[in-house]
C-alpha cells in the first residue's frame, strides 16, 4: 500500500506540472495566433506587389526567377521549435524533410541545409547534413533580424548558380486540433507562384507601370527578397502558432491520462486496504475462537 501511495503522489505532481503547462500554452496560443494573422496581409500586399512589377518588367529576370540547372545541390530551410512537448508535430514535418531528402539523393542532388529551431539542427547533425546556418532560441516572438542571417546565406547560395532549388519546411497552422507539415518550394520564384488569383482561382490580367527611384532593377531586386524574406517569417509565425497549440492539445491529453492512471491505483489502493483490513479481521476472530 505505501508503494501504491508513492505511484499516486507522484502520477498527481505530474499532473500538476501537464495542467500548468496546458494553461501556459493556452495562454501563449491566443498571442502567436493573432501574430501569424498579422503577419498574412503584409506577406499578400508584398506579392501583389512583386507579381505587378515582374509583369511591369518582363525585359529584367532577377536571379530567383531564373532557374539554376547546371548545379547538383538544392537548399533547404528546416523550420521547427526549439523546445519538445508539443505531440508528433516535429515528428511529422521532420519525417516529411527526411522523405524529401531522400528523394532530392536519388536523383543524384546533395542538400545544403539551413536550420530554425533546435529540433531540427538535431536531425540535420545526426543525419550528418551539411548545415550551412542555423538559428535557435527564438523565444515566444521571432524578429526578422534573428532569421535574415540563415536565410540570406540560401539567397546568395541560389543568386551565385551554386544551389538550383530552396525549399522550405514548416508547419502549418490549420487549426487548434490541426496542424500540418508542408514543404515549399521557395526558389526559384514562378510567375504562377507570384501572380495572386481571385475568388474562381483566374489570374486577373491587369497591366500596371510604375515610376521608379532610383530605377527599376534596384526596386526589384530589393522587393523580391524581401517577398522570399516575408515567406519565411510567415513560416516561423505558423510554425510557432501550431507549436501552442499541438502542446496545448498534448499537456491536456496527458492530464486526463494521468487522471485516469489516478482513479485506477485509487482503486487498486482501496482494495488492497480492504483487503488487509479483511485479514486482520480474520486473524482477531480465529484468535478468539482460539481461546
Amino acid at each position: 500500500m505505501k508503494e501504491i501511495r508513492g505511484k499516486i503522489k507522484s502520477v498527481q505532481n505530474t499532473r500538476k506540472i501537464t495542467k500548468a503547462m496546458e494553461m501556459v500554452a493556452a495562454s501563449k496560443m491566443r498571442r502567436a495566433q493573432e501574430r501569424m494573422r498579422s503577419a498574412r496581409p503584409y506577406a499578400d500586399k508584398v506579392r501583389a506587389i512583386a507579381s505587378h512589377m515582374s509583369a511591369a518588367n518582363p525585359e529584367y529576370r532577377h536571379p530567383f526567377m531564373l532557374k539554376n540547372d547546371g548545379a547538383k545541390t538544392a537548399g533547404l530551410i528546416l523550420v521547427t521549435t526549439d523546445k519538445g512537448l508539443c505531440g508528433g508535430m516535429n515528428t511529422n514535418v521532420l519525417r516529411a524533410s527526411l522523405g524529401k531528402i531522400k528523394e532530392l539523393d536519388q536523383s543524384g542532388i546533395k542538400i545544403e541545409a539551413s536550420a530554425i529551431g533546435s529540433k531540427g539542427l538535431g536531425f540535420l547533425n545526426r543525419l550528418k547534413a551539411k548545415v550551412v546556418s542555423q538559428v535557435t532560441q527564438l523565444g515566444d516572438t521571432p524578429h526578422l533580424e534573428k532569421l535574415i542571417g540563415a536565410i540570406k546565406v540560401q539567397l546568395d547560395l541560389y543568386s551565385e548558380g551554386k544551389i538550383n532549388a530552396v525549399y522550405l519546411a514548416y508547419t502549418r497552422f490549420v487549426n487548434t486540433m490541426k496542424q500540418e507539415a508542408v514543404i515549399e518550394q521557395l526558389l526559384p520564384l514562378s510567375v504562377d507562384d507570384l501572380h495572386q488569383k481571385d475568388e474562381e482561382g483566374v489570374t486577373p490580367k491587369t497591366s500596371w507601370d510604375y515610376i521608379y527611384e532610383p530605377d527599376a532593377q534596384t526596386v526589384v531586386d530589393e522587393l523580391l527578397v524581401r517577398y522570399v524574406e516575408a515567406l519565411v517569417y510567415q513560416a516561423v509565425a505558423e510554425n510557432m502558432a501550431s507549436e501552442q497549440s499541438a502542446r496545448m492539445v498534448a499537456m491536456k491529453a496527458a492530464s486526463d491520462n494521468a487522471k485516469t492512471v489516478i482513479n485506477e491505483l485509487q482503486l487498486v489502493y482501496n482494495k488492497s486496504r480492504q483487503a488487509a483490513i479483511t485479514k486482520e479481521l480474520s486473524e482477531i476472530v480465529g484468535g478468539a475462537a482460539a481461546v
